[in-house]
């Protein structure tokens, strides 16, 4: 018990430092624990191992919108939140966003819970029956987020110039492309675009949260598009958080706040759902639950309890950190500069892309974000940069 209470302790240490700093992500520490997995288990017990990971990435879902609010900084799995959020923190409302995604993510602990025993009785069915139209599916779904596009024609060439540059990134000799990749087209394009603009970021106001009113129809919309998304995307290969997120904001509307509760929903939702996924058809979907794979050769009904507790506690505990963090990140954001505060979020996106992916990556870095601009600047829905993902996996599984 000691053991297994100190591999969930630094799990969740883990997971904070991975949400607050650019660049260091789930997936990665969750390789390096696999490639050491033969010494590590010579200490610990694998299910010692697998409880730091599935800790450390169920907190990070929680955290990581702090970076990608405050910041203008996100990760793969919640870079959509860098618009609503960073137009809520020129307002001075950055804390409300937070608690929002927070709330999305707490509901997301019970979405899981209800559908563990619908993914493990009813999944392994679907899966047989839908698998050799997987790629054909994909295909809809890019279709489906193009024709939504007013510039329809706009929005096919930036579909397509992300899905070559998607597809570039991940068979080129890079580490982590995706921290480049989606950083670029989502994170540092918004951040040099703002610099033009000159914005002081306000002083944020520090709400109590009975002060932070969400409406039931908010909160019932936020939740039914999430249902629908987001189990669907636990086990599609090439659909993440940022996927589930459109499809569920295009089948059910969505406000402001509605769409910040989605996003939370779904990050932690798609997370947690992954590893219950991996029990149910042995399929991973995710570096944490790739890790899992490895590290419990037996997935017994027993390992699924513990899994599915651990979830339930990290997520938790992961909310109190995280609304104290979002606390002390709108004590001090004002203080700095806008500008000066982009300019530095930039550099260290910039120096970590070059310590974790290489020059190679740092040149995907570039062209992404040159890519985003245009997006931003051609008034195209950014949602079309999502082909960066897409069309790599509609190839990989139709050729």
């Amino acid at each position: 018990m000691l053991e297994i209470l100190f591999a969930f302790l630094i799990g969740i240490i883990s997971g904070v430092l991975a949400g607050l700093i650019p660049g260091i992500h789930p997936n990665l520490i969750s390789s390096i624990i696999v490639i050491y997995t033969a010494s590590l288990t010579t200490i610990f017990s694998p299910l010692s191992l697998a409880i730091f990971i599935i800790t450390l990435a169920i907190t990070n879902t929680f955290v990581n919108f702090i970076p990608s609010i405050y910041l203008g900084a996100p990760d793969d799995d919640n870079f959509l939140s860098t618009l609503p959020g960073h137009q809520m923190l020129k307002k001075g409302k950055a804390h409300e966003a937070a608690v929002l995604t927070l709330y999305g993510s707490l509901i997301a602990l019970v979405i899981i819970l209800i559908f563990i025993p619908i993914f493990i009785y009813v999944l392994p069915t679907v899966f047989q029956k839908t698998k050799i139209i997987l790629p054909f599916i994909l295909i809809f779904i890019s279709l489906y987020i193009i024709f939504r596009e007013s510039k329809i024609l706009l929005g096919i060439t930036i579909f397509l110039l992300s899905g070559f540059l998607g597809f570039a990134a991940l068979n080129l000799p890079v580490k982590e492309p995706l921290l480049p990749l989606l950083t670029g087209l989502f994170g540092t394009s918004s951040l040099i675009v703002s610099l033009k603009d000159k914005v002081k970021i306000p002083k944020q106001k520090i709400s109590k949260l009975k002060e932070i009113k969400v409406e039931k129809k908010d909160i019932l919309k936020a939740a039914s598009a999430s249902i629908i998304s987001a189990p669907l995307c636990s086990f599609l290969p090439g659909i993440g958080a940022g996927h589930a997120a459109v499809i569920g904001s295009e089948t059910i509307e969505q406000s402001q706040k509605g769409f910040l509760i989605l996003l939370g929903i779904i990050n932690t939702a798609v997370e947690g759902l992954s590893f219950i996924t991996l029990f149910a058809i042995s399929r991973a979907r995710s570096g944490a639950s790739v890790a899992i794979k490895e590290i419990l050769k037996s997935l017994t009904i027993q390992n699924l309890i513990i899994v599915a507790a651990t979830i339930i506690i990290a997520g938790v505990l992961a909310s109190i950190i995280t609304l104290y963090l979002s606390k002390l990140s709108a004590k001090y954001i004002s203080k700095i500069k806008y500008n000066k505060h982009s300019i530095i979020t930039i550099a260290i996106i910039s120096i970590a892309t070059l310590l974790i992916s290489n020059p190679l990556g740092f040149l995907v870095l570039i062209t992404a974000t040159s890519l985003g601009i245009f997006a931003i600047l051609s008034n195209s829905r950014r949602i079309n940069l999502m082909g960066c993902l897409l069309i790599p996996t509609i190839l990989f599984y139709l050729f």
